[in-house]
């Protein structure tokens, strides 16, 4: 077994070049159609085209990926697909028109499928030490997304997308140098691994259950983003301010959700999860104003962030020694079901009452997902409950407790005020920011005024003011649990 400080550094390695390469992907989906078509004059077919290659390129490289993860070192060949999506990156910042950005798409295409499915392999190699190793990366994935979308958003009008863009490339360049470590993990021989198809045969249970929450996820962004913009005639600006709180929740609550999936077992969990999504989806489609849609999305947020981990958890544990494959087909089913996803999205919300329709009709492709989820983990024969961490070396002997007086948990303590930690830096950081720009909500609060008491729930009259204010109060929560949960424990022991 690795040393549990390799172990560690290797899993922080993995979340720092997720977090580096997922925000950049996400603006880039964000901004491309837009871009393509006021920047290179696209019409609205070649911008189809333009993302349906990439997506197309990708399907096809991913299972390819998958056996070359289990032959060589996946460090390496995550790295060598963050090259290339630095590449398609500065190909779309340096492109003169539509023609040579399809060349951008297929490079994106191609390093999607190596990053990714190599990426999610070798942190699987560590669920055997940490079962919350894919929640914890979910959780970088979270945070390197609306990182970049600040950022973005903040620079686009000075810097404009091409500048964007080559940003997306420093940062995949970055997520590169930082996984050009080898794993320390042994490639799988052809022997040892079984056939593509075979695994595939054997995982398609969850993998239907897979590319049903990614069809239904991605068809739900869509569907809010297009009534945000055409239904509710937000700008840019303000359509990225409704969608950022969710990708907050996305960075703070995984590894808190799997706690829960610890105790109450992965079927119950994702069970549940995909019921709450239901409803959060359904709910959508009533939803008054675009606050009310905020809230709810980040209700599906959350509920994503409980599902999303436990299905690759499962995937990887039932892969057993053939983590590449087994993340390539991951990564398939994935990529399927959000390409249907959005397709069918777009159709049902330009058809007569299509706003409505499609929500309910997620919401009913998740229900049937929840009642797919027990005998889809029970085919695999994966545990129920994820194993506990690996013990690690026996500390120096303690001075014995008093008679009756259990030990105190400073193990787990010690682990949620060091998150508390990172929280608070990156809280701070990012207010400097917000303050230095003229949009520090707190600074507002306390210097300006005074304010009516809507002031301080409702919209302050700009998106970043208004995302320096919900931060606060996400801050305001994640301190009083955190501490709140230290001074319980020691009270009670």
């Amino acid at each position: 077994m690795v040393a549990t400080g390799a172990a560690k550094r290797r899993r922080e390695r993995n979340e720092l070049a997720a977090a580096l390469a997922r925000g950049p992907v996400e603006v880039l989906d964000f901004f491309l159609p837009l871009w393509a078509g006021s920047a290179l004059g696209a019409t609205p077919a070649q911008v189809g085209a333009l993302t349906a290659l990439e997506t197309l390129v990708s399907l096809l490289v991913r299972p390819v990926s998958g056996v070359l993860a289990d032959r060589f070192d996946r460090g390496r060949l995550a790295a060598l697909g963050a090259v290339l999506y630095g590449l398609s990156f500065a190909g779309y910042a340096v492109t003169p028109g539509i023609g040579p950005a399809f060349g951008a798409a297929v490079l994106g295409g191609a390093g999607g499928a190596l990053f990714w499915v190599a990426l999610r392999a070798r942190v699987g190699e560590g669920l055997a030490d940490d079962s919350g190793v894919f929640s914890k990366l979910f959780a970088a994935e979270g945070a390197g997304t609306w990182i970049a979308f600040v950022v973005a958003m903040t620079l686009v009008s000075r810097i404009d997308y091409r500048g964007v863009f080559w940003l997306g490339a420093a940062a995949c360049g970055m997520a590169a140098a930082v996984l050009l470590v080898p794993s320390g993990q042994r490639a799988v021989t052809a022997e040892q691994a079984p056939k593509l198809a075979d695994l595939g045969r054997r995982m398609r249970p969850v993998l239907g259950l897979v590319a049903l929450t990614a069809l239904a996820e991605a068809g739900v962004a869509l569907l809010l983003l297009l009534h945000l913009q055409r239904g509710h005639e937000l700008e840019l600006s303000e359509i990225a301010a409704v969608f950022l709180p969710g990708f907050i929740v996305y960075s703070t609550l995984p590894d808190y959700l799997h706690r829960i999936v610890r105790r109450m077992g992965r079927t119950l969990v994702l069970s549940a999860a995909l019921v709450c999504s239901a409803g959060f989806a359904a709910g959508l489609s009533f939803a008054p104003n675009p606050f009310v849609l905020a809230g709810i999305w980040v209700l599906s947020a959350v509920a994503f962030a409980a599902a999303i981990p436990v299905q690759q958890s499962i995937v990887a544990e039932a892969a057993g020694v053939s983590l590449g494959r087994g993340m390539g087909i991951y990564e398939s089913a994935t990529l399927l079901g959000a390409t249907v996803g959005t397709f069918a999205a777009g159709l049902l919300y330009s058809a007569g009452n299509g706003w409505q329709a499609a929500c309910l009709g997620a919401g009913a492709l998740l229900l049937a997902g929840a009642v797919l989820v027990r005998p889809a983990v029970r085919a695999l024969g994966v545990a129920e409950y994820p194993a506990e961490p690996s013990p690690e070396p026996e500390p120096e002997p303690e001075p014995e407790p008093e008679p009756g007086k259990p030990k105190e948990p400073r193990e787990s303590e010690g682990s949620g005020l060091r998150n508390w930690y990172v929280h608070a830096g990156v809280f701070v950081l990012a207010q400097t920011v917000f303050a230095v720009l003229g949009y520090g909500w707190p600074i507002e609060a306390v210097f300006g005024g005074p304010h009516d008491p809507g002031w301080f729930v409702n919209s302050t009259g700009h998106w970043l003011r208004d995302v320096s204010r919900i931060w606060c109060y996400v801050f305001v929560v994640d301190t009083v649990w955190t501490w709140g949960s230290v001074l319980w424990r020691r009270r009670r022991y």
